[in-house]
């Protein structure tokens, strides 16, 4: 819902954005309408001339169209606030070890690749790696328009199962980690923050880097007080500006949070706070006995485990996003 003062000033940047938006998705549409009437005149003049390669060009034509609406639509259902938005997403390893590092580190590429395949930009914010492998916790920046939107749909806990390669016995292990997905926030957005409520640590950066990452106390890790929040950065070589990106993620998690909190549906979707273990996972992810990822919200299931890992999450997105739309 938006606020009186958006519509009394017609000048303000939310109001501009906003316009640009429907003035943008009102541009797409006449273009598909036009596509259309193109394909619809090219199918008369090849059934009036009995011209086989028009129909095959219209034929190609029409798969192109319903691939465009494809896309028009999925525009539709992503229509928040900020759902254009960059996303700011964390992994943190769970429950179980070595296995639940590895594991991160298996979400991260997985996303990652989302992104490439997508066209996203990613910029490594922070990643802190395992203690004998994988990743203890990562953060990026996914720059590109919906990015935040796509990406929301993989807030929560993730849960695989496999033989573990760590186990000398090739036993079956459980392994969770968690995902948080926060809008990159723009100049139209204040998020305030009392420094009193903030503890801020700085120490040694882990990781490739160099001499200087290792022997200077650059990295910096603040924790929000009041709400339990940590963020960290390390990936800079100032001690400056890794503050200044992990305020700026901090930022994001704390709007993220409150615009939770105001939604009354998502509150009960997602519990305060939920421990990274069983009975919370959103998704899992099975590769022994059997191979299978089921997303637990919209009962989708996929058994190329191989194909998502590697970066395919379009089926659980879209499912995601038509499931939050009919809400």
């Amino acid at each position: 819902m938006l606020n009186q003062d958006f519509w009394e000033d017609p000048e303000s940047k939310e109001f501009l954005k906003e316009r640009s938006l429907l003035m943008e998705q009102k541009e797409n549409l006449d273009h598909l309408s036009h596509q259309y009437e193109e394909l619809q005149l090219l199918l008369e003049m090849s059934e009036e001339e009995e011209d086989l390669s028009a129909l095959k060009d219209v034929s190609e034509g029409l798969n192109e169209l319903n691939e465009k609406i494809h896309k028009a639509e999925l525009s539709r259902l992503l229509s928040g606030s900020h759902d254009r938005n960059n996303a700011i997403v964390t992994i943190h390893a769970g429950a179980g070890g070595t296995e639940a590092q590895d594991w991160a580190e298996m979400l991260l590429r997985m996303y990652l690749r989302w992104c490439d395949m997508r066209g996203v930009g990613v910029k490594m914010l922070d990643l802190m790696p395992g203690d004998e492998a994988g990743t203890k916790s990562a953060t990026f920046l996914a720059e590109g328009a919906y990015a935040y939107g796509y990406l929301k749909s993989e807030a929560g806990v993730h849960r695989l199962v496999r033989i573990s390669p760590f186990d000398a016995s090739g036993r079956r292990h459980t392994s969770f980690a968690s995902v948080f997905v926060a809008p990159e926030l723009d100049e139209t957005i204040e998020v305030e923050i009392n420094e009193k409520d903030l503890r801020i640590d700085t120490y040694r950066a882990s990781g490739a880097g160099g001499q200087h990452v290792n022997k200077t106390s650059s990295a910096v890790r603040i924790t929000h007080l009041p709400t339990g929040i940590v963020v960290q950065c390390q990936n800079q070589r100032s001690q400056h500006k890794n503050r200044a990106i992990a305020m700026k993620i901090l930022q994001s998690r704390l709007f993220e949070q409150e615009k939770a909190k105001k939604d009354v549906k998502r509150q009960q979707a997602h519990e305060k706070k939920k421990e990274i273990a069983w009975g919370s996972q959103i998704r899992s992810y099975v590769l022994q006995p059997y191979q299978l990822i089921k997303d637990h919200r919209t009962g989708v299931e996929v058994g190329n485990v191989s194909e998502v890992l590697n970066g395919n999450l379009d089926p659980f997105i879209e499912a995601y996003l038509q499931d939050q739309a009919s809400v």
